[in-house]
């Protein structure tokens, strides 16, 4: 996510933030408007969800969800009371866990709220970590599809082994799996994907994508097929970055996702299950 997005999205929720004797809290009208939803009656059906979230977790439904009135304004020039909902930061959190976290709204609003700190510099880098995990994941099912297709074709895991690891030598430029293992000193172990940064873990997704897509299109078979398609692919995606400096066995190893995910998680657990939101 661009940091100027975030930056846009951090005021406008920023904005909606409502304090009442030094309680924080979010109502819901105003949260639809932020999260993109363009009916009430849609988000409503979002809320119950998010309620019914907040009680299997063990949490107190009425604590987090409160009623509220908020006051509109008519055609007329009158003005008249709505359903609003009083929200907490939890059940704020829990809304959002019930979107699409594609949806820039969406994945921000997750890591605003899971957040104890609403300081931007540190929501963008709970952003950045969860985007990462998130990455990973799609590599994981990318590669998972692959061997699948793969495997329908009289690939066996050894076969699929090197398949990968020539199209990392293309991406890589000349190191293959191992060898950008040995060069970020990842455990023996551990999948190479792990440490990588966020963009080399989407570039190797983009390829594993379009080599399926082509190995079912030309229905690929040999191995030798397969692997040459795959190593243009990856071919192809390294073009893509060095045409932009980005060189992708230059780059640092990144954390591992593994404890980045667990961190994540841990800050999840931190949000309060029992603060008494205003009404």
């Amino acid at each position: 996510m661009k940091q100027e997005l975030i930056a846009t999205l951090h005021r406008s929720f920023e904005g909606a933030v409502h304090v009442e004797d030094g309680v924080e809290f979010w109502l819901a009208r105003e949260l639809q408007v932020l999260l993109g939803y363009g009916t009430w009656q849609r988000f409503e059906g979002v809320v119950a969800e998010a309620q019914i979230a907040c009680e299997r977790a063990g949490g107190c439904v009425e604590d987090h969800f409160s009623g509220a009135a908020k006051m509109v304004g008519l055609g007329s020039g009158a003005r008249r009371s709505v359903k609003d909902i009083a929200l907490t930061r939890y059940a704020c959190y829990l809304i959002a866990q019930n979107g699409d976290p594609r949806k820039p709204e969406i994945a921000f609003a997750m890591n605003y709220f899971a957040v104890q700190t609403r300081k931007q510099e540190l929501v963008e880098k709970r952003i950045a970590e969860f985007e990462r995990v998130q990455a990973r994941g799609k590599l994981s099912n990318s590669q998972k599809a692959l061997s699948s297709v793969l495997f329908e074709r009289g690939i066996d895991a050894a076969g699929f082994s090197r398949i990968v690891s020539r199209g990392d030598e293309a991406l890589f430029g000349g190191l293959d799996t191992q060898g950008m293992k040995d060069k970020l000193g990842v455990p023996e172990h551990r999948p190479l994907a792990d440490f990588l940064p966020t963009i080399t873990i989407k570039a190797k997704d983009f390829a594993n994508e379009v080599t399926h897509m082509q190995v079912k299109q030309q229905d690929l078979h040999a191995e030798p097929a397969i692997t040459s398609e795959h190593v243009r692919n990856n071919a192809d995606v390294r073009k893509i970055l060095t045409d932009r400096n980005i060189h992708p066995e230059a780059l640092p190893p990144a954390e591992d996702v593994r404890r980045v995910q667990r961190r994540l998680k841990a800050e999840e657990k931190k949000l309060p299950r029992t603060a008494k939101a205003t009404t």
